[in-house]
């Protein structure tokens, strides 16, 4: 009988069963628990890219410094080894060669960059118009540094190919020219980066500094709400890890600048200190919230990023081995857009005209500092590869890095290209290889037929998946079967959110 009274009466007194939906509200809980972890998995992985990518930068001011004098002695001592060697130098000293001489050409050219007059040029702009531009600039500096690694390839790869091969491209020096250009065009790039935020931070009521660091939950609207499969992650994840090491660098101009005008005051110091710690906790809140909701939203575990992890960590002990092809630092270039040469050229330009070196102790500073850096260097490769061994033999890949690697497959880019593995074992279904620079060469044998390495979604992201098959297997099979894409097969310099294939 159904009555007024009955039906409060069941208003108050119904119950739940969520027992017969289990499930479901299982799996709602696990994603609490997932965004509970995210900040810890994901702050654990910028630790480490961070260091990578202090690593990569360090390198330019220590260790390539010292190897281009090397290169240098073997050149002019080259009459003491007479003919018996066909090359003057080697390939790793070619390139140091030129890296050093762009370095120093950039860096005289910089000379010419009036810091002050730009600085006053934008504190005369509108607050309106400078929030403009800083967004231009975050724009153009990704799309510039996904061609700048490509134009130092080129340079690196035509002044070392072997001369037997008849040339059908242009030379070294109008490649030359153009890493100059790029080199220097990037560095100016970021100076008027460095300046509008040091404008920022110099603004009487900070609405600029205010403004822009709104800009950065604008990214969360951007990011949050695509589809994202696991490589798509992972290459925002390399572009956060870049961008915040960046933005650490700049904030490092910033106070250079600034103590340099307050005559290196340590009270404008503590001035400058919150508007720091404000541009760096708006960073890291906004790479949290953007991570866990896109892991929410895409289905995706926390534990990907220690994937991520060991994926770096596995590019860092290759690149360690006797046979690699590059050192890591253009590793890290390619893997996170990470370019080190226009930021070193820049520093190196605001750190020169910040401090005046007279007298001789000040040398004597200056000697010691550089052997700190050396030092600090040396150290932190050292605990890299330590912490690189331990993650790759967590994620249980070190016999990867033993096993036959993929080898080049004709007429398919280096970067995106698949191909067949050797084993002597039959099918190998490791993951171990990519056609990146990280990747060691191995000479196949002969009429070794094509094997096909698959993967799936489950397995570790350093996977690479093939595309061919052995070719007794039938033709149709083959073109029905779907090869999932893998993060050491994906374009190095992508930047953006969902990859465009």
């Amino acid at each position: 009988d159904l009555s007024l009274l009955r039906f409060i009466s069941a208003e108050l007194t119904r119950g739940y069963f969520l027992e017969h939906n289990e499930a479901k509200y299982t799996e709602r809980r696990e994603r609490v628990y997932t965004c509970m972890r995210i900040p810890k998995e994901l702050e654990k992985l910028m630790f480490f890219g961070i260091f990578l990518c202090l690593d990569a930068f360090l390198y330019v001011f220590t260790l390539l410094p010292l190897r281009v004098l090397l290169a240098m002695f073997r050149f002019i001592t080259l009459p003491c080894y007479g003919l018996r060697d066909r090359r003057l130098l080697q390939p790793a000293q070619v390139c140091d060669m030129l890296k050093g001489v762009i370095l120093v050409i950039c860096y005289f050219m910089m000379h010419y960059v009036d810091y002050s007059m730009m600085y006053h040029l934008i504190r005369g702009q509108s607050v309106i118009k400078l929030y403009i531009i800083y967004n231009m600039l975050e724009v153009a500096d990704r799309l510039i540094s996904s061609f700048g690694q490509d134009i130092l390839d080129a340079l690196y790869w035509t002044a070392t190919e072997p001369k037997e091969r008849k040339r059908a491209h242009i030379g070294v020096i109008p490649h030359f020219f153009m890493a100059v250009f790029y080199v220097f065009l990037h560095a100016i790039l970021i100076m008027v980066q460095a300046t509008t935020l040091n404008v920022a931070f110099n603004s009487h009521n900070k609405s600029l500094l205010t403004i822009m660091m709104s800009n950065n939950f604008v990214e969360i609207k951007g990011s949050v709400f695509k589809k994202f499969e696991k490589n798509n992650l992972f290459q925002m994840s390399n572009s956060d890890i870049k961008e915040r090491f960046t933005n650490y660098v700049l904030l490092l101009i910033v106070c250079l600048r600034n103590m340099e005008q307050f005559s290196w005051n340590p009270d404008h110091f503590w001035v400058l200190f919150p508007d720091v710690c404000m541009v760096v906790a708006s960073e890291i809140a906004v790479d949290i919230v953007k991570h866990a909701f896109i892991t929410k939203f895409n289905d995706i575990t926390a534990d990907v990023y220690s994937e991520y992890r060991a994926s770096l960590a596995f590019d860092l002990v290759s690149s360690r081995q006797k046979n690699a092809y590059t050192d890591y630092s253009d590793s890290v270039s390619r893997r996170m857009g990470f370019i080190p040469l226009p930021l070193a050229v820049l520093l190196i330009r605001v750190v020169t005209s910040s401090i005046k070196v007279q007298g001789v102790l000040a040398y004597v500073c200056v000697v010691l500092f550089y052997c700190g850096l050396i030092s600090l260097k040396v150290l932190n490769s050292i605990v890299l590869l330590g912490k690189s061994c331990q993650y790759v033999k967590e994620a249980k890949m070190e016999e990867k890095l033993f096993n036959p690697v993929l080898t080049a497959t004709p007429g398919k880019p280096a970067g995106k290209q698949q191909g067949t593995f050797k084993s002597t074992q039959g099918v190998s279904t490791d993951e171990n290889g990519s056609t990146s620079v990280t990747n060691q060469p191995v000479h196949q044998k002969e009429n070794m037929p094509s094997l096909l390495v698959t993967s799936n979604s489950d397995q570790f992201l350093t996977t690479p998946d093939g595309e061919e098959k052995d070719i007794s297997q039938d033709s149709s099979e083959l073109k029905h079967r779907s090869a999932k894409k893998d993060l050491l097969e994906i374009d190095r310099f992508t930047i953006c959110g969902n990859r465009i294939d």
